[in-house]
């Protein structure tokens, strides 16, 4: 589709003259464009699989009729047998996640069955600010992906405890919304500026009112009366979602849920939730969040997300109802969703509903797709855009040593961050020798350096409890969500080795051993996003992840590689170490490693 193509819909299938042929088409008194014959239709509105052909005239589907009734068409294409959906609605996800660009994006997606996804760009809007929006508008048009792109409400996502690339105030908020590209704020993660009334959150969320368009949330945690202050907000969503309880308090909270697939042991206690209930909620949607691009090439992105809750127990019509009808409603988009007449013909033919497999794809009326390929080859352009992003000179082992304060004894009491993901603060009593701290073996070190040239560089270092035992150091620039540079580790010299690789290449991932770089990702867009077909990144990221797992002492599911891009998100509750300290999103309170007089 066009980008005015786009900027149209979906009044686009209200032309007089469209309507007039998909009328004459559906009576008869012309021929079908495209009729999809011997399919098994999954009706998302009624429950019902029942035999049906399809026939389609431009993007419209002109008429959904008994087999056989008609053969009169263009392109007749039989299905045998094959099972009839709606085009797959992702209603949260970042596509920095996949670490390409969205042409890349798109061309893995599309063949995948996703037809449309509702982007937050917060990470590239972290790295480089409205200019980066506007690229991130500009870089979804024209794909054979429709990509209905939010405002990043958060950046930085945790203000006063972290520093990124930009600040968006109220005033930003308004511009991005007054762009026809943008449809809405994307999710709210500062929690307690919503529930506290802050000036900052107040404007941005009272703009996204004010816009009439989406206003998106980031509940992790709330409960009780603070997630009913959050909901009276005006904030309609979540994706945060963390257990079965969780889910069914939110859903009773009047949240639009978008139940994402990034977290899989999250998933059978929400189906098993959802089955205490009469009916699966009209306002339960489905949304990847996060997927690596690794990932996202094996087993796909929200084909397997569907696929894999179907596993866990959910009755499939149910899972592909929550994929597409029921983000269709909480976009506001009839013209999406159903395999309907006077609807837009957004069609994925499924083998079976079992695995899942995508046989088609039609977007607009278009066959885009078919057994895993795109048919009109890669989108869009390629993009040298924001790559100087790494503003930072080379470090050394001395930037990433823990030195003791001075006239410190032979110990030194310091504050950590004990485990990942579910943080907590505690205190460790360190000994301290010729001046520098003496770690356990089982604790590790984790530095963030900021790097986009808006404060000092010099890293700031905190202590991590419960990572295991390392034997090198792995940096990274995705790191949410400003984005800094973190690097982990317990050898100084390995951690400016994996540091300065990124340095030089401009961002992406490195992974150091010995005082050697054994494993480098480059992603040279905003330290985020390669260019390169998603498979070469992901066969990258496969080497990188296995060198990791060799100096990484990963206990699952949360001692994992993953829990490296979110060590420093500050925006959560519990402490997180960021460029300007250790910070905790829950209270605001800023700490650093020696800091103890507020525990």
């Amino acid at each position: 589709m066009t980008q005015a193509a786009t900027s149209i819909e979906p009044q686009d299938l209200n032309a007089p003259e469209l309507r007039d042929c998909a009328v004459n088409a559906a009576t008869g008194r012309a021929p079908f464009d495209i009729l999809l014959i011997n399919g098994r239709l999954v009706d998302v509105a009624t429950s019902e699989i029942r035999d049906a052909d399809i026939g389609l005239v431009g993007p419209l589907i002109a008429s959904v009729h008994p087999r056989g009734n008609r053969s009169d068409a263009a392109e007749v294409i039989d299905l045998a047998g094959a099972f009839i959906a709606p085009g797959l609605i992702d209603m949260h996800m970042h596509i920095e996640s996949s670490m390409c660009t969205p042409r890349r994006y798109a061309e893995v997606v599309v063949p995948q069955g996703t037809t449309t996804v509702v982007w937050d760009p917060h990470e590239v809007g972290n790295v480089a600010g409205l200019d980066g929006v506007r690229w991130a508008t500009e870089a979804a048009s024209d794909l054979p992906l429709r990509v209905l792109t939010l405002a990043p409400s958060c950046v930085p996502s945790a203000p006063g405890i972290e520093m990124a690339g930009a600040e968006f105030n109220a005033p930003e908020m308004a511009e991005m919304l007054a762009w026809p590209t943008i449809h809405g704020v994307a999710e709210v993660m500062d929690m307690r500026g919503v529930l506290d009334r802050s000036r900052k959150m107040r404007g941005i969320v009272d703009a996204g009112l004010a816009s009439g368009k989406l206003v998106c949330g980031h509940a992790r945690d709330l409960k009780g009366i603070d997630l009913q202050g959050f909901a009276a907000a005006g904030i309609a969503s979540d994706h945060e979602i963390t257990s079965g309880d969780d889910v069914l308090e939110k859903l009773r909270a009047g949240f639009t849920v978008e139940l994402r697939g990034s977290h899989d042991y999250v998933l059978p206690g929400v189906v098993a939730a959802l089955k205490t209930l009469p009916h699966v909620p009209q306002t339960l949607s489905l949304c990847t969040d996060d997927i690596f691009p690794d990932d996202l090439v094996k087993v796909g992105g929200m084909i397997d997300h569907i696929r894999r809750l179907v596993g866990h127990g959910m009755l499939a019509i149910d899972a592909l109802r929550a994929g597409t009808l029921n983000g269709a409603m909480r976009l506001g988009r009839e013209d999406l969703g159903r395999v309907a007449a006077g609807r837009r013909a957004d069609i994925v033919v499924l083998a079976d509903l079992e695995s899942f497999a995508v046989q088609r794809v039609f977007v607009s009326g278009k066959q885009a797709a078919r057994n895993g390929q795109l048919l009109a080859g890669t989108p869009g352009e390629p993009t040298t855009a924001f790559t100087d992003t790494v503003k930072l000179a080379p470090l050394t082992a001395e930037d990433f040593t823990l030195y003791a304060p001075a006239e410190t004894g032979d110990t030194v009491e310091i504050n950590t961050v004990y485990r990942p993901r579910f943080t907590e603060w505690q205190r460790l009593t360190v000994p301290v020798v010729n001046g520098v701290l003496d770690l356990p073996e089982d604790k590790l070190v984790m530095a963030v350096v900021h790097r986009h040239a808006k404060r000092s560089a010099q890293p700031s270092l905190g202590v991590l409890d419960e990572w295991g035992s390392w034997t090198g150091a792995i940096a990274t620039t995705i790191a949410h969500d400003s984005h800094n540079l973190n690097v982990f580790g317990r050898d100084p010299a390995d951690m400016a080795v994996a540091a300065n690789a990124l340095i030089a290449c401009g961002g992406g991932m490195a992974v150091a051993k010995d005082g050697q770089v054994i494993a480098l990702l480059p992603l040279p867009v905003c330290g985020l996003l390669s260019d390169a077909p998603v498979a070469e990144t992901a066969e990258a990221l496969t080497k990188l992840r296995d060198a990791a797992a060799g100096v990484a002492d990963w206990l699952p599911p949360v001692r994992t590689f993953k829990a490296l891009v979110g060590a420093s998100l500050a925006c959560n509750p519990g402490p997180r170490v960021t460029d300007m300290g250790i910070g905790d999103g829950a209270t605001g309170e800023l700490r650093s490693l020696f800091d103890l007089h507020q525990l």
